[in-house]
């Protein structure tokens, strides 16, 4: 790295060495992030630690940090805070290593890796609220403007695909059943991006968290799916519905869930997975255009194949599946043959 050229990354050197006295360390990147957040490894001494880089005009500490705290006091394996400069958005973290769950998922290790993940969930979703704790509702309003994303970032900015009357009433009708499908599940503490891009492997108490300062109170499916149907990775149909089904039954024991019809909880999965995707796909042609970042395009397929799969299956989203088969897929594939 060029420290000359990146004025931020001075400024963290400059942070690291005069206010925490580190005088001798090696920083190098640590992972990427879908939003202005950059992370650096720094060691020194021995000692291997976390720098998170948000910009104060784009990015804000404070939710993380509150977040954070409140989650390693419930158990969960999240990064400490060590030091924080919040004026200038730097945060020295505790390190959870370099094993992503998303190159560490195979046929024999996914069982325990999804199992410690789904007993994290249950955590999550089981523990009492710290009381300085005030969670944004998942409401219809943000449930709404994510949908939006995919409408103006890939159907009109990336497909550059014109939407008519028909169309519009058919993404309008399935949408809003989507978001009424989730505002009738019970409300529990949302992680929001909790996949295997975000999951670390750890020798104890796995997994480590991470990214999850967008916390939200909403739909008890919602990190579910994230988890189960991840952008990131796929699995078989059959298999996936299984670990759903077995979450349902824990969660019931707990008391998370009241007792829910296997056929209701199936569709409330369905549907908030068909929800999160279409947001996704949006978010991904949004990173290329909005932010130059290109590297999101190769999972927009598997995504949409996640919305097809669920919508061809209700016939209350079967107009959407169409739509996408008939307007979408074409253009995806044209687009797609032009870049190779």
């Amino acid at each position: 790295m060029n420290l000359f050229s990146d004025p931020r990354l001075q400024q963290l050197a400059q942070w690291l060495h005069d206010d925490l006295r580190i005088t001798k360390f090696n920083l190098a990147p640590a992972s990427t992030d879908a939003s202005f957040r950059r992370y650096f490894r720094v060691t020194y001494g021995g000692t291997s630690r976390i720098v998170m880089d948000a910009p104060p005009g784009q990015e804000d500490c404070l939710p993380y940090i509150t977040i954070a705290q409140a989650l390693l006091g419930i158990g969960l394996n999240v990064p400490e805070i060590i030091e924080a400069r919040l004026d200038q958005g730097f945060l020295l973290l505790s390190d959870l290593g370099t094993r992503q769950y998303l190159g560490a998922l195979n046929e024999g290790s996914v069982e325990q890796l999804y199992g410690d993940a789904l007993q994290a969930v249950l955590r999550l979703q089981s523990a009492p609220k710290p009381e300085e704790i005030e969670l944004p509702l998942y409401d219809y309003a943000l449930l709404s403007r994510e949908l939006g994303i995919f409408r103006e970032w890939f159907l009109q900015r990336h497909l550059n695909l014109p939407v008519d009357d028909e169309q519009a009433h058919i993404l309008t009708t399935v949408f809003e059943r989507l978001i009424l499908s989730a505002l009738e599940q019970p409300r529990v503490w949302v992680h929001r991006d909790y996949h295997s891009r975000n999951l670390m492997v750890t020798s104890e108490r796995n997994p480590g968290i991470l990214d999850f300062q967008d916390a939200v109170e909403g739909p008890v499916t919602y990190d579910l799916v994230s988890l189960l149907r991840d952008c990131y990775v796929a699995w078989p149909t059959a298999r996936v519905l299984a670990w759903a089904d077995q979450y349902r039954q824990r969660a019931e024991e707990k008391g998370i869930l009241q007792a829910v019809e296997p056929l209701q909880f199936k569709r409330w999965f369905d549907w908030m997975g068909a929800q999160r995707h279409l947001k996704a796909i949006g978010i991904f042609a949004r990173l290329l255009h909005r932010d130059g970042k290109p590297g999101y395009l190769k999972d927009i397929p598997r995504t949409l194949n996640y919305v097809l799969g669920v919508c061809r299956e209700y016939p209350e989203l079967q107009p959407l599946a169409q739509l996408l088969e008939r307007a979408v897929l074409p253009r995806l594939d044209m687009q797609n043959g032009a870049a190779l």
